[in-house]
């Protein structure tokens, strides 16, 4: 199996004029995707009694009440917490999702961090194989692209966990900046390469 380390000189000039703020832009609307959205607090009007005026407007001496489920009050409402009906969705449109993956791409070239190789086949289908394959790598951690995966590779690769194996539909710019090094099948990145030279 031969590997080719992608230089910055080996990409098109298109991926060295993409701004960086697209890939910061795109990774943010990833992540704020990913929120579960759970955190909710009850206002005065969700939380449950608090019918009756607590004292008497006045002659007390105190501060005048309403219910003992305001704000103030052990057991109240809270005044500005969460709600889970926010949306926390970024848009970011089709040209920013593909010049974030163009820089994501450019940055791991430019570390010696994007690898080629003609083929990723494991047809033991076994995990010791699979770690063979990425040590003889030498990178922490690697995003693997596979043109399209077979059962055998899919098990081998399963259990690794400094390796993710994917298909090129599902590579984007966040996957490929939170990896350490990336690599993909020759195929695939001859793919790429002609969309966008």
């Amino acid at each position: 199996m031969s590997t080719t380390v992608i230089k910055t000189s080996d990409l098109p000039e298109a991926f060295l004029e993409v701004h960086p703020h697209n890939l910061y832009l795109y990774c943010k609307s990833y992540a704020a995707g990913l929120r579960a959205n759970t955190a909710h607090t009850k206002t005065r009007s969700d939380v449950r009694g608090g019918g009756k005026k607590p004292w008497a407007q006045k002659g007390g001496g105190r501060a005048r009440a309403g219910s003992v489920r305001s704000p103030i009050f052990v057991g109240g409402g809270v005044a500005f917490g969460p709600k889970n009906n926010r949306n926390y969705d970024q848009k970011v449109n089709k040209k920013q999702k593909r010049l974030a993956l163009m820089h994501a791409l450019a940055d791991l070239a430019a570390n010696d961090k994007l690898l080629v190789v003609d083929s990723i086949l494991v047809e033991s289908g076994k995990t010791k194989d699979a770690r063979a394959f990425v040590d003889g790598l030498g990178q922490r951690d690697v995003l693997v692209i596979k043109e399209l995966i077979d059962d055998k590779t899919f098990l081998a690769f399963r259990n690794l966990k400094d390796a993710y194996l994917i298909e090129p539909n599902e590579l984007n710019a966040y996957l490929a900046a939170a990896y350490h090094s990336v690599v993909i099948e020759k195929a695939v990145w001859d793919s790429i390469v002609s969309k966008e030279s």
